[in-house]
């Protein structure tokens, strides 16, 4: 995994948590759903870039 690769995966991670923490903060169940979309793919990405380099 380069290292864009995992700056990208941990903004977007990061992007992913703080949207949760607003809605949570507003009761906003749609930004809540959205922070954890982006939270997940970025999770997901990271496993899939993970199971990459092992087989280097």
């Amino acid at each position: 995994m380069s290292g864009t690769d995992k700056l990208t995966n941990k903004i977007e991670e990061l992007s992913g948590k703080g949207k949760q923490a607003v809605g949570d903060a507003t009761d906003n169940r749609d930004l809540q759903a959205e922070g954890n979309k982006e939270e997940t793919k970025s999770n997901l990405k990271q496993a899939g870039e993970h199971v990459k380099d092992a087989f280097k």
